[in-house]
């Protein structure tokens, strides 16, 4: 096996894989793993709806009073905001949605991209995310871009919801990720594309496995 890499990113839109392959690699690598998307929606859950219409003193000042760290590595790594554990209610389309309007801010990206070099200062990771590569950590060595059709991501997000016995609407959820995706890639501030150097892999039509072969090959590969 090659020498563990000190930072690997992985970006890409929702429901490509990039949670479960990011584990994976963190897991084969011995990584601490950093869900950023996580950190947007704790943020956009703090700031709730009313966040983006905020003045500018009153978002930079309730941003201020929010902290991240990570604790553990690989599967084991934590997110904490304030000392406390991300819970299960990031995971909501809610989340997701306000997570994505809090992303559309300035002084949010401004205050993430901060915490987040901050952490990878700290410690070797697998970082996945939107714009790992391409903004908050471009001297990466291993950068990846995942992606997938909608239909697929809106499939898999689907069956996932199901097996926590949660509701689910198929053409719903493809709705949602649509209205994701075009705030993410139409966005003025770090858009969601690939880094300039990424290696660029599309999981449509690809197993969990195949995926992970894929990454880990180029990695040991370079």
């Amino acid at each position: 096996m090659a020498a563990s890499p000190a930072l690997v990113t992985i970006d890409g839109p929702a429901g490509v894989g990039k949670s479960t392959l990011a584990r994976m690699l963190a897991r084969r690598f011995g990584l601490a793993y950093l869900d950023t998307g996580a950190m947007f929606r704790a943020v956009g859950l703090a700031l709730g709806p009313q966040g983006p219409d905020l003045p500018e003193d009153a978002l930079r000042g309730r941003l201020a009073g929010l902290s991240f760290t990570l604790a553990g590595s690989g599967e084991a790594s934590m997110l904490l905001l304030n000392g406390r554990p991300l819970g299960e209610e990031i995971r909501s389309e809610e989340a997701a949605l306000l997570g994505s309007n809090a992303a559309r801010l300035p002084a949010v990206r401004e205050f993430l991209k901060a915490a987040q070099q901050a952490i990878g200062k700290a410690t070797p990771l697998v970082a996945e995310g939107r714009d790992m590569g391409s903004v908050v950590f471009p001297r990466a060595r291993h950068k990846f871009f995942l992606d997938a059709s909608i239909e697929e991501r809106a499939r898999r997000r689907f069956l996932q919801l199901k097996d926590q016995g949660r509701p689910a609407e198929l053409t719903r959820i493809a709705e949602q990720i649509r209205l994701r995706d075009e705030q993410d890639r139409n966005r003025p501030i770090a858009p969601l594309v690939p880094a300039a150097d990424a290696v660029v892999i599309d999981t449509t039509a690809l197993s969990v496995a195949q995926a992970f072969e894929r990454l880990v090959a180029a990695i040991e590969a370079s």
